[in-house]
């Protein structure tokens, strides 16, 4: 049996997934969308990928179509569209949508995109795999989102075709392929080591109360387990925070159940709805500091819950409607929408395990709300202040935590004895087990900030990582520790994260 102090760092793969993510949705590359790109025939019906391809095909032919897709692929993500997102955004991961046709033909049997259209997209998977180990070698993690699953989980072109039906949740022929597509993808990020994938999105935004949601994500947890139990499962929150929190909770808990995959929620904040049209800009923006809310009851004591939760922000921008805009005098738009960025990266910095920007690239003028260079330049989407650390002063910064090492583990201890002894005289606590929790944490917490300046993780940039997804690693360093088999388990927690938060004042974070 393991003891605390036996426990072995945070590994490169460790880091890359349980990090804070700070990131971009890479939208309209594997799964277009008309108004964010050119891809189009002018005379297309529609504004699905599938009414996309078929009108190519109808006015190009398969190869001059194949040919323009793989070259629209190949330029999602140029080399100097990375540099740009490691060394100016200081990104450290992206959202990459895909669909089940970017898999190629064997999985468009049955489908709108059975036939020529599939053809299309042989190619397709092995240059999206190309693209997640060229992240990699960037130092860029990526979440594998399947955007555009077989039927839709939501109504909309986004899902690829004009059904306009969510058709996933009433069909067991799309539920049976959805779940062999996301058991293919989990293979081969596996064995094909596809080092750069911190997790994969189960479906995109689907629609609230689908039926047999839970179900479907079951299924798909314990395949997932099957193959990989480490990789995280994103699933959509369909809509509904609270639910999918509980949800998740459940498939969190200890005794570890099947696999033990650790299951985190995507959310997505957008203002546009007819909801934000009644209101004002700054009314929106004073919403922000509400948001996320419903984790304030699911996250922390992680010992006494035997569970844990956190969510991931996958899409958000500066966007309203102009219904909203034309609330207030237009020459306050500029500095509200910067206003507007800043709140939410403040607050989804604060409360998620990480986010993404919708997103990298637009071809239109009209979407400079959405478009992610665009925010980034005008400092309305700010990188979180530890990915803009120099290398160097990352070093020295962890070389003077280092020098404050045991006098902060003191400290950390005797406020711990003494709040007790003053408040619950009562209880016989196990300071051992603080003490221990907390030099654990202190640990992780210098190892993640130092894993990119120490040539632990590759891309060779500035900055350092925090922990993003805080509750369930300390789930995960409890289990390993054997702490929930411990009566005093909960003072290991407490330590746990207090040598977390020591270490991030010692280096000047908050």
């Amino acid at each position: 049996m393991a003891r605390p102090m036996d426990l072995a760092p945070p590994t490169p793969r460790d880091i890359i997934i349980y990090r804070y993510q700070h990131g971009v949705n890479v939208g309209s590359v594997f799964v277009l969308e008309r108004w964010l790109g050119a891809m189009y025939e002018e005379d297309t019906d529609g504004s699905s990928e599938l009414e996309a391809v078929k009108r190519s095909l109808q006015t190009r032919g398969l190869e001059r179509t194949k040919a323009k897709w793989e070259a629209h692929w190949l330029a999602g993500l140029t080399e100097g569209d990375l540099l740009w997102l490691r060394d100016v955004a200081r990104c450290n991961s992206i959202r990459l949508p895909i669909g089940y046709f970017t898999l190629g033909p064997s999985f468009c049997l049955g489908t709108s995109f059975e036939g020529d259209m599939a053809n299309v997209y042989i190619n397709a998977w092995n240059i999206a795999k190309r693209l997640i180990d060229k992240c990699y070698d960037h130092g860029i993690g990526v979440l594998i989102d399947f955007h555009a699953v077989p039927g839709g989980a939501n109504a909309a072109s986004h899902s690829g075709t004009e059904s306009g039906r969510a058709e996933l949740w009433g069909s067991m022929h799309y539920r049976a392929l959805a779940r062999d597509c996301l058991a293919f993808i989990v293979q081969e990020v596996t064995h094909h080591e596809l080092s750069g994938v911190i997790g994969i999105e189960i479906c995109n935004e689907s629609i609230r109360d689908a039926p047999g949601i839970d179900e479907f994500y079951d299924e798909v947890i314990e395949i997932t387990a099957a193959i990989n139990p480490s990789l995280p499962v994103y699933i959509s929150d369909g809509w509904d925070l609270s639910r999918a929190l509980d949800y998740a909770l459940l498939k969190n808990r200890v005794p570890v159940p099947i696999g033990g995959n650790p299951v985190i929620v995507d959310t997505h904040r957008h203002y546009t709805s007819p909801e934000s049209k009644s209101i004002s800009p700054e009314s929106i923006i004073e919403q922000i500091h509400g948001e996320l809310s419903e984790l304030e009851t699911r996250q922390g004591h992680v010992f006494d819950r035997k569970s844990a939760v956190d969510v991931y922000v996958g899409e958000y921008s500066c966007a309203m409607d102009m219904q909203t805009w034309n609330r207030m005098d237009a020459s306050q738009r500029l500095r509200l929408t910067k206003t507007f960025g800043q709140e939410q990266s403040r607050r989804w910095t604060a409360k998620a395990s990480g986010s993404a920007f919708w997103t990298f690239k637009t071809d239109s003028t009209d979407s400079s709300d959405w478009g992610f260079k665009d925010q980034v330049n005008t400092g309305a989407i700010p990188a979180p202040a530890w990915l803009t650390i120099p290398r160097e002063q990352v070093s020295s910064a962890i070389d003077q935590a280092e020098i404050q090492r045991t006098h902060l583990g003191k400290k950390a201890l005797t406020d711990h004895s003494g709040y007790w002894a003053s408040t619950s005289p009562e209880i016989v606590l196990g300071l051992h087990r603080f003490t221990q929790g907390w030099d654990i944490g202190y640990s992780d917490a210098k190892h993640f900030f130092g894993a990119m300046a120490h040539g632990f993780l590759p891309g060779g940039g500035d900055g350092g990582d925090k922990i993003g997804a805080v509750d369930l690693w300390t789930r995960k360093r409890m289990v390993e520790a054997n702490e929930f088999d411990q009566q005093s388990g909960w003072e290991w927690e407490h330590g746990f994260r207090k040598g977390i938060s020591d270490f991030y004042a010692a280096v000047g974070l908050t």
